[in-house]
């Protein structure tokens, strides 16, 4: 792994927010709109965040698992790649590269016990895509995550406060059902996260956040591209879901 954000791979394919925000030809033909792509990806984060809970895999590994599924779809169609099993070879695949290896047939197990009529998927289903995902990823798996910074920055702004740090974390975990990660550098996504937590607990950093001779307009756009988010998705309805995915002739 680079030795530091600036010199990693991550780094140099981050992503103007336009770029990602693109519907492969192939889905458009199938009707589907940005809506539904950013609501079909939405619905396969918390996939993974569910099925993680259940074999008991750290965060970072969710995190991970989630950056590859959204990178996969800058770059592949829907249709082609289909996104329930992406979403549970991504986290086969980030076990991996995090060093918290879970076998792929457990992952078979849980999701089957999890949504039974929803995934058909065997071990060699997984198995098979993994190198299509790879290749996908350009074989690029190294993610830094905001957590390091987020923790590092709660401390140098002396913030004790257990609620604001208990919201900055969720928020922060939040940020991987939208595609933050892809756009902006981590240090500033846990910057935004602190942000709003301070704003939320009407807590007054602002010397602090003058002295990081960091721009703040850059941070409040994200901080806004966070609170839309909650705004939009609060409430993601099964009918929603349910139109979306029979655009790709499948069921969620």
């Amino acid at each position: 792994m680079a030795a530091n954000f600036w010199n990693s791979s991550h780094c140099k394919q981050l992503l103007e927010a336009e770029e990602v925000d693109v519907v492969h030809a192939l889905d458009r033909e199938r009707g589907i709109s940005l809506d539904d792509f950013k609501l079909i990806k939405f619905h396969m984060s918390n996939h993974i965040t569910k099925l993680a809970q259940h074999i008991k895999v750290r965060q970072r590994v969710v995190a991970t698992a989630i950056t590859y599924m959204r990178r996969v779809f800058v770059r592949k169609s829907m249709v082609e790649f289909e996104p329930r099993l992406v979403a549970l070879t991504c986290l086969y695949l980030a076990s991996k590269a995090e060093e918290s290896i879970v076998q792929a047939r457990n992952l078979v197990f849980y999701i089957k016990r999890l949504y039974p009529d929803e995934y058909k998927y065997e071990l060699k289903d997984i198995l098979g895509m993994e190198m299509k995902v790879l290749e996908a990823l350009n074989y690029y798996l190294v993610v830094f995550h905001p957590y390091r910074s987020l923790s590092q920055f709660l401390q140098d702004a002396a913030i004790n406060d257990v609620n604001m740090i208990q919201i900055t974390w969720g928020i922060c975990n939040d940020t991987y059902k939208m595609d933050l990660i892809l756009v902006h550098p981590p240090y500033r996504i846990a910057l935004a996260c602190i942000y709003i937590a301070s704003v939320h607990r009407e807590k007054d950093i602002t010397a602090w956040f003058e002295n990081l001779d960091e721009d703040m307009n850059l941070l409040k756009n994200i901080a806004m591209e966070i609170l839309d988010f909650y705004e939009n998705y609060r409430t993601m309805s099964e009918e929603r879901v349910n139109a979306a995915f029979s655009k790709l002739a499948l069921r969620p």
